[in-house]
Parts: structure tokens; C-alpha cells; sequence
């Protein structure tokens, strides 16, 4: 039955979680990465240090008396939680407390992870997972532990046909195969990958994830939305809820190739001051200026400095230093193929901005070099950052190409292979049919 049927597509992000099937252009269900369970309290693992032994694991799927916390209240109450909007919608009344799984990429959660994927995959899905070839994501330097307690998860609650757990960063990277501007299909490059919670900036070469030059950068969606949030809290308008703040920030920012100047403009031309019109629950309405913000707020990926006193590296900067630490022989590839990922590189010239910036850095860095050499010319060097139409989306849709592929299920880890061996199999990678894949 799984031949037929198409792989399942999770990709399980801080902010949102993407669902869908192999083959697809978009996923089937976004929403986000929350869960509210009865009480607030969670299950085992409390405020998610870690997932409690297999034999310890509630089995609310199979009904079993496992011996967690939740072996005292068995039956329907472990079945009565919500994900997604309806976890937030359920979290403002009253008996249910909110729990946000992942952190900073990471499963932080694992009892309520496992809850997260049953609805994910029984109520939205609605899919028999024993039918069905699973690809879920991982964030790049993801522990292997993490990986076994996912297999676990997989094949002993639900059971899976086969499980693939691709790297976020390698599937980005065949996302952005769609654009125009990539001319043939190469698993080398640097993925700048910025969602909600957390911005990474990780280099690629033929598929393989150069872990020692990763950096992360705790700029992302969550903090733009907040500077945006403030902005309108210090100019007193009528509503600077975050709600607001952050339908202001997707419907109006955008990147500007110079901060001081574009003030400049603001305030020659008062007529580049928007009016946002915001209808409360209570179906009253208020309206609330957008200014300065709509192109500050994206400038703290360049001017970090703007809204953070910890970390002051522009994001240019930032994927220079990453090339430079790279291997000296992958480099030239990395900086032709600058691939943007997430819902936070969405920003109108954002691609342009950073593409400028760092070409800005590397024709410095020849020229010093070409004076200290006494003029010997250099050839350049091309810089070009990828900007595709997949690009919110840019994991997901990447694992629905891989998924769709004749070769994917030789890539899975099957049921009869995670029993004869366990969850170490995951330790194991088959790759994307780069080199070393088994």
C-alpha cells in the first residue's frame, strides 16, 4: 500500500509547522507550532528536559498504561488537547494553558511533540501512517538523540511505513532549484534560513552540511515583530498590540539601500506615512500610522545595533565570515550561490540589500589584496544571492521535491529495519543521492 501512496511532508518549525504530501507545490496546512493542553500542566518531561524512557512513554494512541505522569488520568483526557490556531484560540478561555514544543529549532517537548504530530497527522492529515513514507525536517547540528526520539516516535506510535530526517538547510537549497537564476542543480551553497524564531546562516557543500562554519543569529520574524511593536507603543498609537505589529510588518516593511536617506524622504514626503485600519473583536475599528517602521524594522538584520545591545554583527557580515571559514575550495561556489530561506527573507529588496552588502566586502577584500601583491589582477569574484518564489516556504517544499523522487524510499528507514536495529538506524544518513549515500 505505502508505494502508492504519496510520502508525508512534516516540516516542524519554532513558529510554524508546514503539512503536506509529496508532489505538492505548497503544503496542505500551516499553523502554528503550538499546542494547549487541559490545565496548562504538561505531560512528562514538564517543561520539556528531556523525553521520558520508551517504556515510560504515554501510549495515548494504543491506549496503554504506560507509566507516566498521565497513566493517573487515562483515556479521554489525554486525548484532549488542541494544536495550531485552535490551541491559541482554546488558550484564552478558560482550563487550558499553552505550550510552544520546539524552541530555537529544537524539540524542547517531547510528550507534547508526540501529541503535536498525532493530530497533525490524524486530524489534518488524515492519513493511516503505517500506509504512508514519512520526510521530517532537522535543524542544522541537531543531536542525534533528538533524531532517535523522533524514530522512536514514529515507528512505535504511529507505526510509520518509513522515515526519512532530511537537514532544513539541504532541502532549502533544492527549494531554490525553481529560480530562474540557477542554472543547474547544485547541493552546494549557503542557505541564509530566517523564520520566526531564529536566523541561521549554514554552508553546503555537494549536500553536506560544513557544521564548523555555521552561525546562528538571534535576529528572526519574532524580533522584528517586536521592534515594530514598540516603535508604534513609543509613538502612542490608538492599537500596538502584537497582533498588529505584526500585520504591519508583513503588509508594509521593506529593505531600504539607505537608512538615512530613506528618512529623509519620510519627511520630505509626508504622504509615504500609511494609515492601517485595524477592527477590534468588538467589531469597533481603529486606525494606526505606519512610518519610520516600515523600513526600520527589516534594517536589524544590517544595523543589528538598532534594536539589540547584545548581538552587533550585521547579517552581511555574517555570511562573509561563514564563506571565509569554509573550506578554501568550496568557497567560490558558496558565494555564487547565496540561497535565501523562510518567512523573514521575504522583505522586498532584502536579496538585493544583502547581496550588495556582501559583494561590497569581497571587491574591498581583492582590492587590499591585489595592492599588497603589487597589482596583480584577481579574476573577481561572483556573488549572487538567490531569491525564488518557494522561499516561505523553502524546506518544505524542497522535501516535497525530494519526496516525490523514484529514489526517496531507498533513502527511508522502514519498520522492519528500525525493529531489527532501533532508533540508532536515524545515527545513519542516506543523502539526497550525493556522494556516500548508501
Amino acid at each position: 500500500m505505502a508505494n502508492q501512496t504519496p510520502a508525508v511532508v512534516m516540516d516542524n518549525g519554532t513558529g510554524f509547522s508546514k503539512l503536506g504530501f509529496a508532489g505538492n507545490d505548497s503544503p496542505s496546512f500551516v499553523f502554528p507550532t503550538a499546542i494547549a493542553t487541559k490545565g496548562g500542566v504538561g505531560g512528562a518531561g514538564g517543561s520539556g528536559s528531556g523525553r521520558p524512557a520508551v517504556a515510560n512513554k504515554p501510549s495515548f494512541l494504543t491506549g496503554g498504561a504506560g507509566g507516566s505522569n498521565l497513566s493517573a488520568k487515562r483515556g479521554t483526557e489525554d486525548l484532549d488537547f488542541f494544536i495550531g490556531d485552535e490551541a491559541l484560540t482554546a488558550a484564552t478561555g478558560p482550563g487550558y494553558g499553552i505550550h510552544y514544543p520546539v524552541r530555537h529549532g529544537q524539540v524542547e517537548n517531547w510528550d507534547h511533540m508526540e501529541r503535536f504530530w498525532s493530530n497533525s497527522i490524524f486530524k489534518y492529515l488524515r492519513v493511516e501512517p503505517e500506509d504512508h513514507y514519512f520526510l521530517l525536517t532537522e535543524p542544522p547540528l541537531n543531536p542525534p538523540e533528538n533524531r532517535e526520539n523522533t524514530a522512536e516516535i514514529m515507528f512505535e506510535s504511529f507505526n510509520c511505513a518509513g522515515l526519512y530526517i532530511a537537514v532544513q538547510a539541504v532541502l532549502a537549497l533544492a527549494a531554490s532549484w525553481t529560480s530562474s537564476k540557477v542554472s543547474d542543480r547544485s547541493l552546494t551553497g549557503i542557505v541564509v534560513d530566517s523564520g520566526d524564531g531564529v536566523t541561521h546562516v549554514i554552508p553546503v557543500a555537494e549536500g553536506y552540511v560544513i557544521g564548523s562554519s555555521i552561525k546562528s543569529i538571534p535576529i528572526a520574524g519574532r524580533d522584528i515583530t517586536y521592534f515594530v511593536q514598540s516603535l508604534l507603543r513609543d509613538r502612542g498609537e490608538p492599537d500596538s498590540s502584537l497582533k498588529t505589529a505584526e500585520r504591519v510588518k508583513e503588509e508594509y516593511c521593506y529593505v531600504c539601500p539607505d537608512m538615512v536617506k530613506e528618512f529623509a524622504k519620510f519627511d520630505k514626503e509626508p504622504n509615504r506615512f500609511l494609515k492601517h485600519t485595524v477592527t477590534q473583536p468588538n467589531g469597533k475599528t481603529s486606525t494606526v500610522d505606519v512610518g519610520y517602521e516600515r523600513f526600520l524594522a527589516p534594517e536589524i538584520f544590517f544595523n543589528p545595533e538598532i534594536w539589540s545591545s547584545d548581538f552587533l554583527t550585521p547579517l552581511p557580515t555574517v555570511v562573509d565570515g561563514v564563506i571565509q571559514q569554509s573550506p578554501i575550495d568550496v568557497r567560490r561556489g558558496l558565494y555564487k550561490n547565496i540561497v535565501l530561506s523562510g518567512g523573514s527573507t521575504l522583505y522586498r529588496d532584502f536579496g538585493r540589500r544583502l547581496q550588495r552588502d556582501i559583494k561590497h566586502m569581497v571587491d574591498d577584500r581583492i582590492r587590499a589584496s591585489e595592492a599588497r601583491s603589487g597589482g596583480a589582477r584577481s579574476g573577481g569574484l561572483e556573488v549572487q544571492v538567490i531569491s525564488h518564489k518557494r522561499q516561505r516556504h523553502g524546506p518544505w517544499f524542497g522535501g516535497s521535491l525530494l519526496g516525490q523522487t523514484p529514489e526517496f524510499r531507498s533513502y527511508c528507514h522502514t519498520k522492519a529495519e528500525y525493529d531489527e536495529i532501533g532508533p540508532s538506524i536515524v545515527r545513519r544518513f542516506a543523502l539526497l543521492g550525493g556522494p556516500g549515500s548508501t
